[in-house]
C-alpha cells in the first residue's frame, strides 16, 4: 500500500492531539484513505461502520506509541542539556509539563533545537512504523 507523507503527517498530528484515546487516525488499506474520528468533538465526516476491522484498517499511532512523548524529551535532555535532566524529569512529573518545558528551552536559547530534534525524530519514527506495517511512502 502507498501513503502519501504529507497525509501520513497530518492523521499522526491528528492521532497525538491530546491525550492517547481522545482522537485517532485510521488508514484504510483497500483505498489508502485516512478516516479521522475524534471523542471531542462530532466528526467531520461519516465513519465507515467496520472501522475497528484491523484486516481492512490500520490505526495511525499516537505519539507516545512511538516513544515520541516524555521519552523523547528525557532523551533530548540526556544529549542537549545535560545538566537539567533532574529539572526537566521534575517538570514532567507536574501537569503543564510541555508549557514548562518550552519555558525552559526558551531560557536555555534551546527551543529551536528541540523542535529540530523532536522533528527528525517523528519522521524516523513514522518510516519505521511504515516499514513494519509494509507501506510505501509516497508524495
Amino acid at each position: 500500500m502507498r501513503i502519501s507523507w504529507s497525509g501520513l503527517e497530518e492523521a499522526f498530528e491528528f492521532a497525538s492531539f491530546g491525550r492517547p484515546g481522545e482522537a485517532a487516525a485510521f488508514l484504510c488499506k483497500e483505498t489508502g484513505k485516512i478516516y479521522l474520528r475524534s471523542y471531542l468533538t462530532e466528526d467531520v465526516e461519516e465513519l465507515p461502520d467496520d472501522l475497528d476491522d484491523s484486516d481492512k484498517y490500520i490505526e495511525i499511532p499516537h505519539k507516545n506509541e512511538l516513544g515520541l512523548g516524555k521519552r523523547l524529551v528525557l532523551e533530548f535532555a540526556r544529549e542537549s542539556l545535560p545538566d537539567a535532566v533532574d529539572e526537566v524529569r521534575a517538570i514532567f512529573g507536574r501537569r503543564g509539563a510541555y508549557a514548562q518545558f518550552k519555558t525552559l528551552l526558551m531560557r536555555r536559547g534551546a527551543l529551536q533545537q528541540w523542535y529540530d530534534y523532536q522533528a527528525s525524530a517523528q519522521k524516523r519514527a513514522l518510516r519505521e512504523w511504515c516499514e513494519e506495517n509494509s507501506l510505501e511512502i509516497g508524495d
